[in-house]
């Protein structure tokens, strides 16, 4: 048995600390061949703990290596394979991890996915394709539950002036939905420290107050 075979049975081992521990081992001696097994093992680790102690251990491995394999494996046909491999590319931020961002994995039918694709695009974008990404990141608003429109938000907000047109035009003509979350997005950037309900909740007054001004402005004169 060699090494990348001990590891493997090591981190099927029973106690979460166990497979912790030997997740630590690959790390701390990194050898190219341990990579696989690590990836093997991170779709589908239970213990977030020891899914983060995999990250670390890739992460000590060269770039070279595991770059193209973490791209590789967000084309998994396993959720969790694909959200691991893109939270690892973000850690290890190397530019050739963008070439996992697609339109494919950022409309991920998984809502874990999307929300991990959503924020590691935000951290590896390449100067000068910021507003392109906020293009393919806008048709979300007004979709999915709480945790992603937050997810969302907080990665427009991230994008800054890039997306601040496109809200704009959306906040203007978008549906009810859209509307509600892009004037959200637009307030959390504004004062952050308020935080997302504090913006949905003045969203949504002042799109009720905007709302009866237009009405009230559209409703002829009967007064003659």
């Amino acid at each position: 048995m060699d090494a990348a075979d001990r590891l493997s049975t090591a981190l099927t081992a029973a106690l979460p600390s166990q497979r912790l521990q030997a997740a630590m081992s690959a790390g701390t001696h990194p050898r190219d061949e341990f990579v696989r097994v690590l990836l093997e093992r991170c779709a589908i680790e239970p213990d977030l703990n020891v899914r983060e102690t995999l990250t670390w251990a890739l992460m000590r491995h060269p770039a070279a290596v595991t770059v193209p394999l973490l791209v590789a494996e967000t084309r998994s046909g396993t959720a969790q394979a694909r959200s691991q491999a893109l939270h690892t590319l973000s850690k290890i931020g190397d530019p050739a991890g963008w070439e996992a961002i697609t339109p494919e994995v950022l409309n991920d039918s998984d809502e874990t996915v999307a929300r991990t694709a959503w924020r590691v695009a935000t951290v590896l974008v390449p100067e000068g394709r910021e507003t392109e990404l906020a293009a393919l990141l806008v048709p979300h608003l007004g979709h999915g539950e709480r945790d992603a429109k937050m997810s969302l938000s907080r990665s427009l907000v991230t994008l800054g002036d890039h997306a601040a047109t496109l809200l704009d035009e959306i906040v203007e003509n978008g549906s009810a939905d859209a509307r509600l979350h892009a004037m959200t997005t637009v307030l959390l950037r504004e004062s952050p420290e308020d935080g997302y309900e504090a913006a949905l909740f003045d969203a949504e007054l002042r799109l009720l107050l905007a709302d009866a001004a237009a009405g009230e402005v559209g409703e002829p004169d009967h007064s003659e």
